[in-house]
């Protein structure tokens, strides 16, 4: 990459950074935690779960049970503080209530030094996920203003930016109004995920406040020819891993988007992948070679 990158972790040879993981824990169906926990791993992170709901599977299920975890994060977040445990980065997704933007403006307060990483998992193809309210959408908006790096895909960011869902072919005038519109919010450096123009390729866009919409990159990658569960985690969770082993936020997105594409080839050999998530396991070697000396 150009030295136009942003870098926003300088990390010492031999430290191994700690993030605080706030997401959900979904017991079957690869996503969330079980994602976030092995793959910020492999690129050299010490992950510090905040369970934020206890899914026995995920929401593409037919049937699934949650269980909010609201009511007990304050005192774990206590016992972090009593024992004086120390974060590099925040990085946060799913959300099983309203109120646990509180639990991370917590993080944001008690940890002023770390990055704060969000990935405003609330929906995918236009739609909301069923476990989310209007209420619960708008108070993940209020995690947006400081952000380091925003990571929505296009209906979170139609959602955060009170716009109609346009579909996935947006032309660059498209892309740009919209990014403009998500650096209105407040957050320093955007990643727009998955505007699909029909060619054959998926392309990311990511762009910084400190540069503007001059300074957007764009990002292409071959498209497979269908989709799994998951890949959103997963690529949150890499491009965590790769800023937190020092690269560039373009060049981390990159990283991240080819993870992710070489994690769904393996995925098209297991049996109902469709719903069983996306199979990164393979493909762990290739984070864990950002920070290998």
């Amino acid at each position: 990459m150009t030295n136009q990158d942003v870098t926003l972790y300088q990390r010492g040879p031999k430290y191994i950074p700690r993030v605080a993981a706030v997401h959900d824990m979904c017991g079957y169906g690869k996503c969330s935690l079980t994602a976030a926990i092995p793959i910020l791993s492999a690129a050299g992170c010490d992950v510090c779960p905040v369970p934020t709901a206890l899914f026995s599977a995920h929401t593409r299920y037919r049937v699934f049970t949650m269980h909010d975890t609201t009511d007990i994060l304050d005192d774990y977040l206590d016992a972090w503080r009593q024992e004086n445990v120390d974060l590099d980065g925040v990085y946060s997704g799913f959300l099983g209530s309203a109120d646990q933007v509180a639990i991370i403006k917590r993080l944001y307060r008690e940890y002023p030094h770390a990055l704060r990483l969000v990935d405003p998992v609330m929906g995918d193809g236009g739609e909301m996920y069923p476990t989310y309210t209007d209420q619960l959408c708008q108070a993940m908006g209020d995690l947006v203003d400081g952000a380091d790096v925003l990571m929505p895909n296009l209906t979170e960011a139609s959602i955060l930016t009170g716009r109609d869902y346009p579909g996935q072919n947006l032309d660059d005038r498209q892309v740009d109004d919209l990014l403009e519109a998500l650096l209105a919010l407040g957050a320093k450096n955007i990643v727009l995920k998955g505007i699909d123009r029909g060619d054959g390729t998926l392309r990311n866009y990511v762009v910084s406040a400190s540069t503007g919409i001059a300074g957007k990159r764009e990002l292409v990658h071959d498209k497979l020819p269908y989709m799994t569960h998951g890949t959103g985690d997963a690529y949150a969770s890499a491009m965590c891993g790769a800023i937190m082993a020092g690269r560039g936020l373009a060049q981390s997105a990159k990283i991240a988007g080819e993870f992710v594409r070489h994690a769904m080839i393996h995925t098209a050999d297991q049996p109902h992948h469709e719903e069983r998530g996306v199979s990164f396991e393979l493909d762990l070697s290739d984070l864990t070679g950002l920070v290998r000396h």
